[in-house]
Protein backbone atom coordinates (compact mmCIF):
# COMPACT_ATOMS: atom_id res chain seq x y z
CA UNK A 1 0.00 0.00 0.00
CA UNK A 2 2.78 1.99 0.61
CA UNK A 3 4.33 1.52 -2.97
CA UNK A 4 0.61 2.28 -4.58
CA UNK A 5 0.85 5.61 -2.40
CA UNK A 6 3.95 6.20 -3.93
CA UNK A 7 2.15 5.89 -7.12
CA UNK A 8 0.30 9.42 -6.94
CA UNK A 9 3.55 11.10 -6.32
CA UNK A 10 5.64 9.50 -9.08
CA UNK A 11 2.49 10.40 -11.38
CA UNK A 12 2.65 13.70 -10.34
CA UNK A 13 6.10 14.34 -11.52
CA UNK A 14 6.08 12.26 -14.73
CA UNK A 15 2.37 14.23 -15.64
CA UNK A 16 4.68 17.27 -15.65
CA UNK A 17 7.51 15.94 -18.04
CA UNK A 18 5.86 12.92 -20.09
CA UNK A 19 2.46 13.46 -22.56
CA UNK A 20 -0.04 11.49 -20.11
CA UNK A 21 -1.17 8.66 -23.27
CA UNK A 22 2.42 8.04 -23.40
CA UNK A 23 3.67 7.68 -20.09
CA UNK A 24 0.92 5.12 -19.15
CA UNK A 25 1.65 3.04 -22.75
CA UNK A 26 5.50 3.00 -21.43
CA UNK A 27 4.33 1.91 -18.27
CA UNK A 28 1.63 -0.74 -19.49
CA UNK A 29 4.45 -1.76 -21.57
CA UNK A 30 6.49 -2.38 -19.20
CA UNK A 31 4.23 -4.21 -16.78
CA UNK A 32 2.57 -6.11 -19.27
CA UNK A 33 6.20 -7.61 -20.78
CA UNK A 34 7.15 -8.64 -17.04
CA UNK A 35 3.77 -9.69 -16.22
CA UNK A 36 3.48 -12.24 -19.26
CA UNK A 37 7.10 -13.58 -18.88
CA UNK A 38 5.80 -14.70 -15.23
CA UNK A 39 2.85 -16.01 -16.93
CA UNK A 40 4.67 -17.90 -19.03
CA UNK A 41 7.74 -19.11 -16.61
CA UNK A 42 4.56 -19.81 -13.77
CA UNK A 43 1.73 -21.78 -16.21
CA UNK A 44 3.46 -22.65 -19.26
CA UNK A 45 0.80 -21.77 -21.18
CA UNK A 46 -1.71 -18.19 -21.61
CA UNK A 47 -5.59 -18.92 -20.62
CA UNK A 48 -8.40 -19.33 -23.01
CA UNK A 49 -11.13 -17.32 -22.07
CA UNK A 50 -15.20 -17.78 -22.47
CA UNK A 51 -16.67 -14.75 -24.16
CA UNK A 52 -18.28 -13.74 -20.92
CA UNK A 53 -14.53 -13.65 -19.15
CA UNK A 54 -13.32 -11.98 -21.92
CA UNK A 55 -16.20 -9.17 -21.36
CA UNK A 56 -15.42 -8.51 -18.35
CA UNK A 57 -11.41 -8.59 -18.56
CA UNK A 58 -11.96 -6.16 -21.03
CA UNK A 59 -14.47 -3.85 -18.95
CA UNK A 60 -11.57 -4.34 -16.41
CA UNK A 61 -9.22 -3.11 -18.69
CA UNK A 62 -10.65 0.11 -20.03
CA UNK A 63 -12.40 1.13 -16.86
CA UNK A 64 -10.09 0.30 -14.19
CA UNK A 65 -6.73 0.75 -16.74
CA UNK A 66 -7.59 3.20 -19.39
CA UNK A 67 -9.74 5.50 -17.70
CA UNK A 68 -8.08 5.21 -14.15
CA UNK A 69 -4.76 6.14 -15.76
CA UNK A 70 -6.54 9.00 -17.61
CA UNK A 71 -8.03 10.74 -14.73
CA UNK A 72 -5.39 9.89 -12.69
CA UNK A 73 -2.46 11.84 -14.57
CA UNK A 74 -4.56 14.44 -15.96
CA UNK A 75 -6.28 14.99 -12.28
CA UNK A 76 -2.52 15.35 -11.11
CA UNK A 77 -1.98 18.20 -13.66
CA UNK A 78 -4.63 20.53 -11.81
CA UNK A 79 -4.36 19.21 -7.98
CA UNK A 80 -1.86 18.22 -5.31
CA UNK A 81 -0.12 15.01 -5.03
CA UNK A 82 -1.62 15.62 -1.17
CA UNK A 83 -5.47 16.03 -2.23
CA UNK A 84 -4.99 13.04 -4.57
CA UNK A 85 -3.05 11.18 -2.22
CA UNK A 86 -6.38 11.49 0.18
CA UNK A 87 -8.88 11.02 -2.76
CA UNK A 88 -8.21 7.89 -3.74
CA UNK A 89 -8.08 6.46 0.16
CA UNK A 90 -11.96 6.88 -0.56
CA UNK A 91 -11.55 3.79 -3.01
CA UNK A 92 -12.98 1.41 -0.16
CA UNK A 93 -16.24 3.23 0.49
CA UNK A 94 -16.97 4.10 -3.43
CA UNK A 95 -16.49 -0.12 -3.66
CA UNK A 96 -19.30 -0.40 -1.12
CA UNK A 97 -20.93 1.85 -2.80
CA UNK A 98 -21.17 0.19 -6.32
CA UNK A 99 -22.12 -3.15 -4.94
CA UNK A 100 -25.06 -1.97 -2.65
CA UNK A 101 -26.26 -0.34 -5.80
CA UNK A 102 -25.17 -2.39 -9.01
CA UNK A 103 -25.02 -6.08 -7.02
CA UNK A 104 -27.49 -5.51 -4.25
CA UNK A 105 -25.45 -7.06 -1.76
CA UNK A 106 -26.64 -5.61 1.82
CA UNK A 107 -24.27 -3.49 3.35
CA UNK A 108 -24.41 -3.38 7.70
CA UNK A 109 -24.82 -0.12 9.62
CA UNK A 110 -21.11 0.27 10.07
CA UNK A 111 -20.37 -0.10 6.91
CA UNK A 112 -22.52 2.87 5.73
CA UNK A 113 -21.09 4.23 8.28
CA UNK A 114 -17.83 4.02 6.82
CA UNK A 115 -18.64 4.91 3.32
CA UNK A 116 -20.37 8.16 4.72
CA UNK A 117 -17.10 9.01 6.83
CA UNK A 118 -14.45 8.51 3.99
CA UNK A 119 -16.58 10.56 1.42
CA UNK A 120 -17.23 13.20 4.15
CA UNK A 121 -13.40 14.03 4.15
CA UNK A 122 -13.10 14.06 0.17
CA UNK A 123 -15.96 16.70 0.92
CA UNK A 124 -14.11 18.28 3.28
CA UNK A 125 -10.59 18.77 1.45
CA UNK A 126 -12.63 20.35 -1.54
CA UNK A 127 -14.91 22.72 0.07
CA UNK A 128 -12.07 24.00 2.34
CA UNK A 129 -9.54 24.22 -0.58
CA UNK A 130 -12.63 26.03 -2.36
CA UNK A 131 -13.15 29.28 0.46
CA UNK A 132 -9.08 29.26 0.93
CA UNK A 133 -7.72 29.13 -2.29
CA UNK A 134 -7.84 31.69 -5.79
CA UNK A 135 -6.75 28.52 -7.83
CA UNK A 136 -9.92 26.69 -6.79
CA UNK A 137 -11.71 25.87 -10.14
CA UNK A 138 -8.25 23.96 -11.37
CA UNK A 139 -8.44 22.19 -8.04
CA UNK A 140 -12.12 21.36 -8.33
CA UNK A 141 -11.43 20.08 -11.68
CA UNK A 142 -8.80 17.77 -10.78
CA UNK A 143 -9.93 16.65 -7.40
CA UNK A 144 -13.21 15.80 -9.36
CA UNK A 145 -10.70 13.70 -12.07
CA UNK A 146 -9.10 11.76 -9.28
CA UNK A 147 -12.60 10.96 -7.97
CA UNK A 148 -13.11 9.38 -11.19
CA UNK A 149 -9.72 7.13 -10.85
CA UNK A 150 -11.70 5.94 -7.99
CA UNK A 151 -14.21 4.83 -9.88
CA UNK A 152 -12.69 3.45 -12.05
CA UNK A 153 -10.34 1.26 -10.04
CA UNK A 154 -13.68 0.48 -7.92
CA UNK A 155 -15.32 -0.39 -10.52
CA UNK A 156 -12.36 -2.94 -11.22
CA UNK A 157 -12.31 -4.53 -8.13
CA UNK A 158 -15.90 -5.20 -7.82
CA UNK A 159 -16.03 -6.88 -11.46
CA UNK A 160 -13.18 -9.28 -10.89
CA UNK A 161 -16.08 -10.86 -8.86
CA UNK A 162 -17.87 -12.19 -11.84
CA UNK A 163 -14.66 -13.43 -13.13
CA UNK A 164 -14.08 -17.41 -13.71
CA UNK A 165 -12.48 -18.78 -10.43
CA UNK A 166 -10.32 -20.92 -13.06
CA UNK A 167 -8.43 -17.77 -14.04
CA UNK A 168 -5.52 -16.87 -11.81
CA UNK A 169 -4.82 -13.61 -10.34
CA UNK A 170 -1.46 -13.32 -12.23
CA UNK A 171 -3.07 -14.33 -15.50
CA UNK A 172 -6.13 -11.92 -14.57
CA UNK A 173 -2.93 -9.05 -14.15
CA UNK A 174 -1.45 -10.18 -17.39
CA UNK A 175 -4.20 -9.63 -19.19
CA UNK A 176 -5.89 -6.24 -17.94
CA UNK A 177 -2.11 -4.54 -18.24
CA UNK A 178 -1.61 -6.22 -21.98
CA UNK A 179 -5.35 -4.89 -22.95
CA UNK A 180 -4.90 -1.50 -21.18
CA UNK A 181 -1.66 -1.04 -23.27
CA UNK A 182 -3.14 -1.98 -26.62
CA UNK A 183 -6.11 0.75 -25.55
CA UNK A 184 -3.44 3.29 -24.95
CA UNK A 185 -0.79 2.42 -27.91
CA UNK A 186 -2.25 4.51 -30.55
CA UNK A 187 -2.53 8.00 -28.61
CA UNK A 188 0.73 7.08 -27.51
CA UNK A 189 2.59 6.30 -30.75
CA UNK A 190 0.97 9.76 -31.94
CA UNK A 191 2.22 11.55 -28.52
CA UNK A 192 5.84 9.71 -28.98
CA UNK A 193 5.91 11.18 -33.06
CA UNK A 194 5.47 14.61 -31.60
CA UNK A 195 7.32 14.09 -28.52
CA UNK A 196 11.43 14.85 -28.03
CA UNK A 197 11.98 11.54 -26.53
CA UNK A 198 16.00 11.57 -26.46
CA UNK A 199 14.99 14.46 -23.92
CA UNK A 200 13.89 12.50 -21.65
CA UNK A 201 16.18 12.66 -18.33
CA UNK A 202 17.39 9.47 -16.75
CA UNK A 203 15.74 9.89 -13.81
CA UNK A 204 12.43 10.36 -15.91
CA UNK A 205 13.06 7.25 -17.28
CA UNK A 206 13.58 5.63 -13.86
CA UNK A 207 10.31 7.03 -13.19
CA UNK A 208 8.49 5.34 -15.61
CA UNK A 209 10.56 1.60 -15.31
CA UNK A 210 9.27 2.31 -11.78
CA UNK A 211 5.75 2.72 -12.16
CA UNK A 212 6.27 -0.37 -14.70
CA UNK A 213 7.93 -2.42 -12.57
CA UNK A 214 7.27 -1.68 -9.05
CA UNK A 215 4.02 -0.62 -9.20
CA UNK A 216 2.36 -2.44 -11.87
CA UNK A 217 4.22 -5.75 -11.26
CA UNK A 218 5.83 -5.43 -7.64
CA UNK A 219 2.99 -4.04 -5.41
CA UNK A 220 0.35 -6.12 -7.19
CA UNK A 221 1.96 -9.36 -6.40
CA UNK A 222 2.86 -8.49 -3.23
CA UNK A 223 -0.99 -7.16 -2.40
CA UNK A 224 -2.11 -10.91 -4.33
CA UNK A 225 0.12 -13.18 -2.03
CA UNK A 226 -0.72 -11.22 1.14
CA UNK A 227 -4.50 -11.12 0.76
CA UNK A 228 -4.33 -14.85 0.30
CA UNK A 229 -3.00 -15.20 3.89
CA UNK A 230 -4.91 -12.75 5.54
CA UNK A 231 -8.47 -11.83 6.29
CA UNK A 232 -10.17 -9.35 4.36
CA UNK A 233 -10.46 -7.25 7.64
CA UNK A 234 -6.89 -7.02 7.89
CA UNK A 235 -6.09 -6.13 4.29
CA UNK A 236 -8.48 -3.48 4.38
CA UNK A 237 -7.07 -1.95 8.00
CA UNK A 238 -3.70 -1.40 5.69
CA UNK A 239 -5.58 0.30 2.98
CA UNK A 240 -4.68 3.21 5.16
CA UNK A 241 -1.48 3.04 4.78
CA UNK A 242 -1.80 4.58 0.73
CA UNK A 243 -3.28 8.11 2.02
CA UNK A 244 -0.77 8.46 4.63
CA UNK A 245 2.14 6.82 2.30
CA UNK A 246 0.83 9.82 -0.79
CA UNK A 247 0.93 12.98 1.59
CA UNK A 248 4.08 11.83 3.64
CA UNK A 249 6.17 11.49 0.00
CA UNK A 250 4.17 14.28 -1.31
CA UNK A 251 5.78 16.78 1.41
CA UNK A 252 8.88 15.35 1.85
CA UNK A 253 9.93 14.66 -2.11
CA UNK A 254 7.32 17.51 -4.24
CA UNK A 255 7.48 20.28 -0.96
CA UNK A 256 3.93 20.51 -1.00
CA UNK A 257 2.31 22.47 1.82
CA UNK A 258 -0.16 20.26 4.06
CA UNK A 259 -3.38 22.19 5.72
CA UNK A 260 -5.31 21.68 8.30
CA UNK A 261 -8.51 20.59 6.30
CA UNK A 262 -5.80 17.84 4.66
CA UNK A 263 -5.12 16.37 8.30
CA UNK A 264 -9.01 16.65 8.90
CA UNK A 265 -10.06 14.91 5.64
CA UNK A 266 -7.15 12.51 6.00
CA UNK A 267 -8.69 11.77 9.91
CA UNK A 268 -12.03 11.33 8.27
CA UNK A 269 -11.08 8.86 5.62
CA UNK A 270 -9.02 6.81 7.91
CA UNK A 271 -12.04 6.78 10.34
CA UNK A 272 -14.26 5.70 7.76
CA UNK A 273 -11.98 2.65 6.29
CA UNK A 274 -11.26 1.45 9.99
CA UNK A 275 -15.41 1.73 10.56
CA UNK A 276 -15.83 -0.64 7.12
CA UNK A 277 -13.06 -2.99 8.40
CA UNK A 278 -14.33 -3.69 11.66
CA UNK A 279 -16.25 -6.72 11.71
CA UNK A 280 -14.22 -9.39 9.91
CA UNK A 281 -16.82 -11.27 7.29
CA UNK A 282 -16.01 -14.50 5.75
CA UNK A 283 -16.96 -14.16 1.89
CA UNK A 284 -17.22 -17.21 -0.69
CA UNK A 285 -14.26 -16.89 -3.04
CA UNK A 286 -12.33 -15.02 -0.86
CA UNK A 287 -9.00 -17.35 -1.20
CA UNK A 288 -8.97 -16.11 -4.93
CA UNK A 289 -7.76 -12.79 -5.11
CA UNK A 290 -7.99 -10.35 -7.74
CA UNK A 291 -5.16 -7.85 -8.71
CA UNK A 292 -5.58 -4.54 -8.24
CA UNK A 293 -5.79 -2.33 -11.74
CA UNK A 294 -2.74 -0.16 -11.35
Amino acid sequence: MQIIGSFVVVNKVLSASVPVFLASGIRLFIGALVLNAMLWYKERAFPRLSRRDMLIVFTQSFVGVFLFSFCLLYGLKFTSAVESGIITSTTPAVIGLISLVFFREKLAAHQLTGMALALAGALVINVFGILSGSEWSLSLWGNLLIFGAVIGEAVFMTFGKLLSANLSPLASAALTSTIGFGLFLPVSLVQAAQFEIAAVTPAIWGLLVYTGVGVTVFAVLLLNQAMAQIPAGSSAVFSALMPVSAVVLSYAALHEPIHWYHLVGILFVLAGILSISRKKTSVAGEGQQKPVSL
